[in-house]
């Protein structure tokens, strides 16, 4: 006598073999691995460092060790949604799933544990590191061969398609398909390769930020000494050679905010939080810009420039790591680095960076900096987050760092005032009385940032809204029309 709850789909289910699921760049969007090393070296740096003797005890050794120490929050890593919805239907239809993956037990257990979709987990125990040919032979030894279907994303993969019964293929390149296509009849293709590298790796440079390293420039313009070709090919490499640094300390910022970025509304869609390049790709751009960067600024430039642009480096990973979390030390860390940059321009060309500069160097880049703090905890107000944790700042907070954003920009201002009536201009220019308009230029300016931050219209950056404000272009041609006229 039949089961009365029988039916020919629930054969059809029953039939059908065990699905085996790959888990870094297949179901996850990311590699375990490296998620876990980030984490250690945010919290433990110094276990960071001790780890790689582990290394030396195999793979999967030096992979137990890194769950163990680390902490990785598996519900915050970005999933490849489609293979995750094809799992999530499998699943409802009866079918068995089994994660199979060469990360250590104690992640895969994690993240079977949180999907909640796998009757079995397969994965490296410490001694036996389950990736290739390991992962083949565990997988027919537990199933048979053509036992199973696979689904997988590396050509490591390739020696368990080659017996797996269908073959799923997630991201894959060109090549590889061709691969598999020898070695298994493919039946799904998640994804393919995305062919927008180059522009996944322009945003994490972002290249819109090298317009504050135009400051290297300035120690050039106001020492009015400009005829020299060799003075101007000597800031043209101090502006490279900060544009590659700058974009490897972002891509260090991106590594450390990763966890915070993939929960904020905006910062989520760059492509390192998006899980668009790798943690691996990101670090490897870290290394080529800041190694490009300096070894240009070593052999054109002298060693002053060097060394502050070393000092540069230092500051930008420390403010990443740990001074932005400072409540106020981050905001004079930032102008700090915007003043940095001044300094080094006039180290490359061998001009002396007059007290005036710097004091209104001081003042103007601090009230950017207290406007930046003031629009990020503005957002966060406005998505009824209440407070900017990651920075240390409260929504109390946010009158203070209006008034003293503003009164160090005003401060500024007073400091050219000084400036547009002390000797060093009358020497410099042959009508110095045009230079009173710039005061009431950049009070124009200033006035309207923290006007405009103050309606939530800054996002987050005063750089990008002054980017995108027609308004300040103008207020920068008619400040140069104004030096112009005073020369």
């Amino acid at each position: 006598m039949k089961d009365a709850s029988f039916s020919p789909k629930d054969s059809l289910t029953q039939a059908r073999p065990v699905l085996c699921v790959d888990m870094d760049g297949t179901l996850l969007a990311t590699d375990s691995a490296w998620e876990l090393f980030l984490s250690l070296v945010k919290r433990a740096p110094l276990s960071a460092l001790t780890l790689t003797l582990w290394l030396l005890q195999g793979r999967a050794a030096f992979k137990h060790r890194l769950a163990q120490l680390s902490n990785l929050d598996v519900a915050r890593l970005p999933y490849h949604a489609e293979v995750l919805a094809l799992l999530r239907r499998e699943h409802a239809r009866g079918r068995r799933l089994v994660l199979t993956t060469g990360a250590d037990q104690l992640v895969a257990q994690a993240v079977a544990s949180h999907l909640g979709l796998f009757s079995e987990v397969l994965a490296s125990n410490g001694t036996r590191n389950l990736s290739g040919r390991e992962k083949a032979e565990a997988i027919c030894q537990r199933f048979g061969p053509r036992g199973f279907d696979y689904i997988g994303n590396s050509f490591a993969d390739l020696h368990v398609w080659r017996r797996a019964g269908e073959a799923l293929v997630v991201a894959p390149s060109p090549g590889l398909v061709r691969m598999v296509q020898r070695v298994a009849t493919v039946t799904q293709i998640f994804q393919p390769a995305d062919q927008k590298r180059l522009a996944r790796v322009l945003a994490t440079a972002r290249l819109y930020q090298w317009v504050k390293n135009f400051l290297v420039f300035v120690p050039l313009i106001l020492a009015h000494d400009v005829s020299q070709f060799s003075l101007w090919f000597k800031a043209g490499i101090s502006f490279v050679s900060f544009c590659l640094c700058a974009s490897a300390g972002y891509a260090v910022n991106d590594l450390f905010d990763l966890d915070s970025d993939r929960a904020h509304p905006v910062k989520r869609d760059r492509p390192l939080a998006a899980a668009q390049i790798s943690i691996r790709v990101v670090g490897l751009l870290v290394l080529l810009f800041a190694a490009t960067g300096v070894g240009l600024g070593a052999v054109f430039l002298p060693l002053r420039f060097t060394e502050l642009l070393m000092l540069y480096l230092a500051g930008t990973a420390l403010y990443s790591a740990y001074l932005k979390r400072l409540v106020l030390v981050d905001v004079f860390a930032l102008a700090g680095l915007y003043t940095l940059r001044i300094l080094a321009g006039g180290a490359a060309v061998s001009v002396a960076i007059s007290r005036w500069l710097a004091a209104f160097s001081m003042f103007f880049f601090l009230s950017l900096a207290f406007a930046k703090r003031f629009s990020e905890l503005h957002t966060a107000n406005l998505n009824h987050r209440g407070a900017n944790l990651d920075r240390g700042y409260l929504a109390t907070d946010l009158s203070f760092l209006q008034s003293v954003g503003a009164a160090s920009g005003y401060l500024a201002v007073l400091v050219m005032a000084f400036y547009v009536d002390s000797p060093e201009v009358r020497r410099l220019y042959s009508h110095p009385q045009w230079l009173w308009l710039v005061c009431p230029l950049l009070l124009y300016w200033i006035s309207r940032l923290w006007l405009f931050a103050q309606r939530g219209a800054v996002s987050e950056d005063p750089l990008v809204f002054a980017l995108k404000d027609k308004m300040s272009y103008l207020v920068a041609l008619c400040l140069l029309a104004v030096i112009c006229l005073a020369l």
